[in-house]
């Protein structure tokens, strides 16, 4: 939900040297909305070459909505620990909704950033990681992106996407659950599920597992 794109070098650096990965980066200072936001994955992706289009968490929903477009040369979506509506419903979404205003004014504490991102045996580089790229960001954006998150709802995109779609679940992830995943196989049941053992940021926990999944996806999409 940074944005910065930090917190992705291990799992580009895990992709084959003859992938070149261009990564979306959000502005750190002011909030867009998911739709504003747009912009920034079509300025990033190509217009005259095959690409995929990978998205982790906050950013999936956005994927979505920008595949249903199925904008030229676009060969596959992948989502990890993604969601088409909120993925945190009733009471949660409500005690979310309230604390939202508040929560990223403190610091993140290590062991909230193990329990609920990162997995409690990350390593204290991770951790800080993680923490440095969450306080690049103003509070005020990260309330407000969580809020698009907790109102989000583009389910009735996932149909229209016409590409593959290849869907990497965090098996410990303790913000996006199964039910998430299940509705996306409803509403699109051609999806191919990868499932990994790992936190909820499973790109930065197991970046060689992600980048795997993702290039046998890759080489399923061009064979056939």
């Amino acid at each position: 939900m940074d944005g910065t794109g930090e917190l992705f070098s291990k799992f580009i650096a895990a992709l084959p040297e003859t992938f070149e990965a261009v990564v979306a980066g959000y502005p750190t200072e002011r909030y867009l909305s998911y739709s504003e936001l747009e912009n920034f994955v079509r300025a990033a992706c190509p217009t005259s070459e095959p690409f995929m289009l990978i998205a982790e968490s906050f950013s999936t929903p956005l994927a979505l909505k920008y595949a249903a477009a199925n904008p030229a040369n676009l060969e596959g979506v992948v989502l990890c620990a993604g969601f088409a509506a909120s993925p945190v419903r009733g009471w949660r979404r409500f005690i979310a909704l309230l604390l939202a205003p508040v929560m990223f004014h403190v610091t993140i504490p290590n062991v909230a950033v193990r329990r609920w991102l990162v997995g409690a045996d990350a390593s204290l580089s991770l951790v800080r990681a993680v923490r440095t790229a969450v306080a690049s960001v103003k509070p005020d954006v990260l309330a407000a992106r969580l809020r698009a998150a907790l109102a989000c709802d583009v389910r009735g995109a996932v149909g229209q996407v016409g590409v593959p779609i290849l869907y990497i679940w965090a098996e410990q992830d303790r913000l996006v659950n199964a039910l998430c995943v299940e509705e996306l196989r409803q509403l699109k049941p051609e999806m191919a599920v990868a499932s990994l053992e790992g936190p909820h940021l499973l790109l930065q926990q197991q970046p060689q597992k992600a980048a795997a999944a993702v290039v046998g996806f890759i080489g399923s999409v061009r064979r056939t």
